[in-house]
């Protein structure tokens, strides 16, 4: 009976409950650092709402090897909760912007040991329904070989396109300028041939008299 008047009364004022929708989570897929160095892992999300006061963030950590993640961050009421226990202990750092939603956080003095798989989940109410993205850390003492070789055929690519530019420029330059050259010295043959013939005068006609037959 209570139940069959509270619906009752939601109907006859029109409050409608507001429903949940589904919320999208983007990272990275997989990440490459030197040992020592810093990294950002970005995290943000796709919602139909409004950005909500109650966002929130969380990041977990699976080591390499290890089935079990650990809590490294999370964010919640306008605040930030550091692991400070963990592996990350003074080496995380809160750099995202949730008014923007943005969750992103910085590895600080990475070493060998932090590679592993780091999942952001985040909730924007009442969107909360949603799979967590993750992203894969590879931690490495020096530039992978085959890094370093995409590396430099990329370098190689981009400055071949640009001495290519460069040598079309100046290619096209010169033949503007032979063009441009060929016909001004056209031009100024054709007025000295048409002055000299006003010098010349007209050649005056033949003597028939004279002619023999």
């Amino acid at each position: 009976m209570l139940t069959f008047l509270a619906l009752t009364s939601v109907a006859l004022l029109g409050i409608v409950p507001e429903q949940s929708q589904a919320i999208v989570i983007y990272t990275g897929w997989e990440r490459h650092a030197l040992v020592g160095s810093d990294i950002r892992l970005s995290c943000s999300f796709f919602s139909w709402r409004w950005t909500s006061e109650d966002v929130t963030f969380s990041w977990t950590y699976r080591p390499d090897g290890s089935r079990d993640a650990i809590s490294i961050f999370h964010y919640t009421g306008g605040a930030a909760y550091l692991d400070n226990k963990g592996p990350f202990r003074d080496r995380l750092e809160f750099v995202g912007n949730p008014g923007r939603r943005d969750g992103s956080i910085l590895l600080k003095s990475l070493e060998l040991s932090d590679n592993g798989t780091f999942t952001c989940d985040a909730k924007n109410p009442p969107d909360i329904v949603g799979r967590p993205s993750s992203v894969r850390l590879l931690v490495f003492e020096k530039v992978p070989i085959q890094a370093g070789v995409i590396t430099g055929a990329i370098i190689g690519v981009v400055l071949g396109l640009l001495v290519l530019i460069v040598v079309i420029y100046y290619l096209m330059r010169f033949l503007v300028a032979r063009r441009v050259f060929s016909l001004s010295v056209s031009k100024h043959g054709k007025k000295k041939k048409e002055g000299s013939q006003q010098r010349q005068g007209p050649v005056p006609p033949a003597d028939p008299s004279k002619i023999k037959v």
